[in-house]
């Protein structure tokens, strides 16, 4: 299947470098800047960039009523990163550690992990949290990031219009329209770690209305490296084609397609458990990456004041190693329809069903019971925006209705209310709750966990598991002196109830695999509460009309405890996962008409789970434009540490390796 796919995506990538050229292009990006010019706004217009993920209609990101940040087409292209899990770093609220070359560990707001469960991620409203272990699987999620619009960060429960899983926040990544992606793009970049990506993108248009293109991207990033020294094994690899297709039939209608297909491949390296010596080994394989997914979204206007959009969406994804195995199929269907009711109401509400299939591949280290399983999520919801004094106060109500095969019936209201009284100011407050469903790794899974002589400690879900519940309270303040500074706070209070744990239950005894052993069983549990609270403050500030200087600052708090009355439970979820403080300085020059400097520094404190000292990261990019259609590039990552580690994986503990310095150049051409 391998050669096959690397086959037809070198064909494919021939095809649009010859035969693309040749057909019609209407006018759209020319520059090598590409997307939306954002550069000549000013930061109080950045304020007023549309954001659609707080209240699922479109808004300005000054008055929304929620601890919002957009990073933005040009953001991400002077960031200088080459995943999308490397464009969050520098987000306020958003913790983001690398666990290897492949593995990342994304969280907002705490509680993060490999499959950070509390944060949901949607591209182009398909969402990409993998019910399996509960998280998302960062290795898959590529993305021409030259086609990205903007990518909204929401920090805090998004419930109520999101649906379970979008505890702590949602990211919500919107790729460009068609219409903005006309002619051709080639990007290649070559360095030390991204040892190449190579990117090929055509639109053009079929009709007067309807608009395309089309992409090809392959990229190949070398392995790690260990603390004792050597490499980890985990390079990773992936070949990704893709389209999307925006058409008006009529005046009042709006057709969208979107679909890719990926395949590629990733080391790794676990740490599996036998009953004899040396009990815990490292077992390097390499995972099988491949999926596919295909996107149909219709869009109609009633009129100024009325319109509905319907999606269905089909996705495949399918990876697989020695030790466990997915294989998913998912079919999801979207109704939401938005209306204007006299002067005070603002009313989105909407229904949705979700169908899941999985097929695991069971080893003898991974086992889930039953093998293969089928899901479903039924919801509902409403939300009312309501105007007062003038529309300078607006209160939010609302809630959504789920229905799911593990905990039944889950509620989840929200209530917000800003107030604006000019265009200076914003003061906004929440109260929301939302809920986390369990995932088949709590409810079905069976896990070999440590070995010793003549025996093994097995972690196993717990069909009765509850759902995880927060009740959040959030307060916020916006504030535009000038067009030259903007500042932005947000302070929260989480309480979570029915949090992860683990008991030691009866012992029991196997024969198979040699030597017969005992088993020490470990079940999971629902027997812990826990609060978090913390600040977070980002300004920006245009000192020159070339130099743009932006600061973000981010404390966070975390208390847990083990409610239950019998001693040996005790907690799957840490304390010390994310760090407490998190500073991030962001300095933009724009030397010349065609030269950039790029500096980008991150401190990052501690993680007292895994004894991980803090660090420091420095990031610089230089980027030289000869021509209208041209950028070259040089990007130096990581420049403060020859090496460092990030990140340790608890939950199917794999061995990590440390983040690297790396530079790679690039060069950018379209046609």
């Amino acid at each position: 299947m391998n050669k096959r796919f690397s086959t037809m995506a070198w064909w494919f990538t021939i095809a649009l470098a010859i035969f693309c050229p040749m057909m019609g292009v209407a006018e759209g990006e020319r520059s090598p800047r590409g997307g939306t010019d954002l550069t000549d706004l000013s930061l109080e217009d950045l304020m007023n960039i549309e954001v659609s993920s707080v209240s699922k209609k479109l808004e300005t990101r000054r008055e929304a009523a929620a601890a919002v940040y957009v990073l933005t087409a040009e953001d991400i292209r002077r960031s200088g990163a080459t995943s999308v899990a490397e464009v969050l770093r520098n987000v306020p609220g958003i913790s983001v550690a690398r666990l290897d070359a492949n593995k990342w560990a994304v969280t907002s707001r705490g509680f993060n992990g490999r499959f950070a469960n509390k944060l949901l991620v949607l591209i182009d409203g398909r969402t990409v949290y993998t019910p399996l272990f509960a998280g998302v699987f960062w290795d898959v999620q590529d993305l021409a990031l030259e086609d990205v619009e903007r990518i909204e960060v929401i920090r805090g429960p998004g419930g109520t219009l999101w649906g379970s899983n979008a505890v702590n926040g949602v990211i919500n990544i919107t790729t460009k329209h068609a219409r903005d992606t006309q002619g051709g793009l080639l990007h290649g970049i070559v360095g030390t770690e991204d040892r190449m990506i190579g990117t090929l993108r055509y639109g053009g248009t079929l009709g007067e209305d309807t608009y395309y293109r089309v992409f090809a991207k392959s990229f190949d990033r070398d392995e790690g490296a260990l603390a004792s020294g050597g490499s980890g094994g985990d390079g990773w690899h992936m070949t990704h084609l893709g389209l999307r297709l925006d058409a008006e039939p009529w005046s009042e209608d709006r057709l969208t397609v979107l679909g890719d297909v990926y395949e590629g491949g990733a080391g790794t390296t676990d740490i599996v458990s036998y009953p004899y010596p040396p009990f815990m080994w490292p077992l390097t394989s390499y995972q099988d990456l491949s999926g596919g997914n295909l996107v149909l979204r219709w869009q109609h206007e009633h009129s100024d004041r009325s319109d509905t959009a319907f999606q269905v969406y089909y996705d495949r994804t399918n990876r697989a190693d020695e030790v466990t195995g997915d294989d998913r199929d998912t079919i999801d269907i979207d109704f939401q329809h938005h209306l204007e009711i006299g002067q005070r109401h603002d009313i989105v509400w909407g229904a949705g069903y979700r169908y899941t299939k999985h097929f695991a591949t069971n080893t003898r280290h991974v086992v889930f019971d039953p093998k293969n399983r089928q899901d479903d999520i039924f919801s509902a919801f409403i939300q009312d925006e309501i105007a007062f004094l003038d529309e300078h106060v607006r209160l939010t109500l609302g809630m959504k209705v789920e229905h799911n095969d593990y905990t039944d019936f889950e509620f989840q209201p929200n209530a917000r209310i800003a107030w604006v009284p000019n265009e200076r100011h914003c003061v906004w407050t929440a109260v929301s709750r939302a809920v986390r469903i369990p995932a088949r790794a709590e409810t079905d899974v069976h896990i070999n966990a440590a070995g010793f002589p003549f025996g093994l400690a097995r972690v196993s879900g717990w069909a009765d598991v509850d759902a995880e519940s927060l009740v959040a309270y959030e307060i916020g303040y916006r504030y535009t002196p000038s067009n030259r500074v903007t500042l932005d706070l947000a302070a929260f209070y989480n309480r979570y109830q029915r949090l992860r744990t683990a008991e030691f239950w009866w012992p029991s005894f196997e024969w198979w695999p040699l030597p017969p052993h005992v088993v020490l069983n470990v079940v999971g549990g629902d027997q812990m509460d826990g609060i978090t609270r913390g600040v977070e403050a980002g300004i920006a500030f245009q000192a020159m009309s070339w130099w743009q200087v932006r600061a973000n600052y981010s404390v966070f708090d975390i208390a847990l405890d083990v409610y239950s009355k019998t001693p040996d439970f005790y907690s799957i979820e840490t304390e010390g996962s994310v760090p407490q403080n998190k500073v991030c300085l962001e300095s933009r020059m724009d030397l010349s008409h065609n030269v950039e400097l790029d500096a980008m520094f991150r401190y990052v404190d501690e993680l007292e789970s895994f004894d991980l000292d803090g660090y420091c990261s420095l990031d610089v990019r230089l980027a030289w434009a000869p021509r209208e259609d041209l950028e070259v590039a040089i990007v130096g990552q990581n420049l403060t540490d020859n090496q460092r580690p990030e990140f340790e994986a608890a939950f199917l503990p794999s061995v990590a390796t440390e983040v690297e310095r790396a530079v790679y150049a690039s060069i950018l051409w379209r046609f």
